[in-house]
């Protein structure tokens, strides 16, 4: 076990290392990167889809509840619609912009101005003078269009798209996290159920117990230390009912927030605790990990945003190139207005480009050269992050698997130790003090049973959300 530890820990350094340094430099939109492309052919628990990973109906239809109806899942979906708009957003800064408008106004100029000068010695027609306000009506279409010579728009554009399917992915995630947090609460809740079962039934056995000490006190066979002994313990039994149920109330409300609901019971089958299996999990290869984890796409998408972030920040340095037009009509007296010799139009083109105080340009880049840093260590970090979950689930899970076959035959002695020493007591052939000890040792290991079968039950959850499963 601990060699094949070593050996994926070796292939995720070496994976982790190599994938930062070789992504792929172009990207469509809407596309994911080459790097998604990992090997198939060995087995991989994440492939499967979560409704099969966890058989029991009642659980399926909690995880659907909380898909439905969870808030934070929800603000996600809405986070996902704002990057939709982004992209939408960024796609029309590098298409013409096209705007129709009208207007109407008046002017008088002062008489002795140039255009009022003008106006007193020029006749529209013979002996016609400009009417006095001229009125002013006019109507058309006017663009401007940015020619994307340095692709910044586009590459803006594209950077847009990427975080769009980062957020995808981010959803994703959280759609993992959200049924495993599920499962380990369902589960939480059934072994409180059964722990509660066994202190009950301790307490049946023990109140019995106090029973035959209190008539061997009445025979005078044992003195009052002895009843008040088991009497001490038989309440403190009792005291373990109220923590196990607060953390039933506790566990149940959190299950009822994941879900989006209001307190109420939550439905479930106790009884099955301990028949629930850990059938084997395929755990594939490290390098499926940057298929099927979607905070691995996710970061990956985001370091290939910064980088055309990085490079539509450089195109700010370079000449940008526009044009702008209008046409439409333009008269005095709206009379005028259709005729031909209304006709107005325009056409410019404009050529700038920083030369003197560029000093927020070179602030922009270096900030987006920083923030492609950072991705590339956040990328970076998650991809290791995740080969060390998954190492420390492979051993959690091996080891509580372990730790079940052990304690069951300690539960198994201990209880064939409490019939003993009850026996041997009621004969006076054993100190009520050795009937209190095993009656303690065996009510502990089966709470420590519970809490291994527990343990086990997560660990087999937690496997599953680590190797990228859950959000399918």
């Amino acid at each position: 076990m601990m060699h094949k530890i070593f050996l994926i820990a070796i292939t995720a350094v070496f994976f982790a290392g190599c994938t930062v340094n070789k992504l792929p430099v172009k990207h469509d939109e809407l596309k994911l990167p080459d790097t998604y492309t990992g090997l198939t052919d060995s087995a991989n628990a994440a492939t499967l889809n979560w409704r099969l990973y966890y058989k029991d109906p009642l659980l399926i239809a909690l995880i659907d509840t909380a898909l439905q109806h969870n808030q934070e899942l929800q603000i996600v979906l809405q986070e996902i619609e704002i990057s939709r708009n982004e992209v939408r957003a960024r796609k029309g800064e590098y298409l013409p912009f096209v705007h129709a408008g009208g207007g109407a106004g008046l002017e008088k100029p002062a008489r002795y101005s140039r255009f009022g000068a003008l106006e007193d010695n020029i006749e529209i027609t013979p002996g016609t003078h400009f009417p006095e306000p001229l009125p002013d009506y006019s109507f058309g279409l006017r663009a401007s269009w940015e020619l994307d010579v340095w692709k910044r728009l586009r590459n803006a554009r594209k950077a847009a798209a990427l975080r769009y399917l980062a957020t995808q992915e981010g959803r994703n995630f959280m759609v993992t996290q959200l049924v495993s947090e599920i499962a380990e609460s369902y589960y939480e809740l059934l072994a409180l159920d059964n722990m509660m079962d066994i202190i009950n039934r301790n307490i049946e056995i023990q109140s019995q117990a106090l029973q035959v000490v209190r008539q061997q006190k009445d025979a005078a066979r044992v003195t009052q230390l002895a009843v008040n002994r088991f009497e001490a313990q038989l309440l403190n039994t009792k005291n373990l009912q109220y923590e196990v149920k607060q953390r039933i109330v506790e566990t149940e409300n959190r299950i009822n927030f994941l879900t989006g609901r209001y307190a109420g019971p939550v439905k479930r089958n106790s009884s099955a605790f301990f028949a629930l299996t850990n059938d084997s999990i395929p755990s594939g290869i490290p390098s499926q990990l940057l298929q099927n984890r979607a905070d691995i796409r996710q970061a990956e998408l985001e370091l290939a945003a910064s980088k055309l972030d990085v490079q539509s920040a450089r195109a700010l340095f370079f000449p940008q190139v526009g044009i702008t037009a209008g046409l439409g009509y333009q008269a005095f007296n709206p009379s005028y207005l259709l005729r031909p010799e209304s006709v107005v139009y325009n056409l410019f083109g404009d050529l700038v480009a920083p030369l003197v105080n560029r000093n927020a340009i070179v602030a922009q880049l270096r900030s987006a050269n920083a923030r492609q840093i950072q991705a590339a260590y956040r990328y970076e970090q998650t991809v290791l992050n995740a080969y060390t979950d998954v190492l420390n689930q492979l051993a959690r899970l091996d080891n509580f698997s372990n730790s079940y076959a052990l304690k069951s035959e300690e539960v198994d002695i201990l209880s064939r130790s409490v019939n003993i020493a009850n026996n041997l007591f009621t004969f006076a052939r054993a100190d009520y003090a050795e009937v209190l000890l095993t009656q303690r040792e065996a009510l502990e290991a089966r709470r420590d049973l519970i809490e291994v079968k527990l343990n086990q039950l997560q660990a087999r959850v937690g496997l599953y959300r680590a190797l990228g499963g859950g959000w399918r």
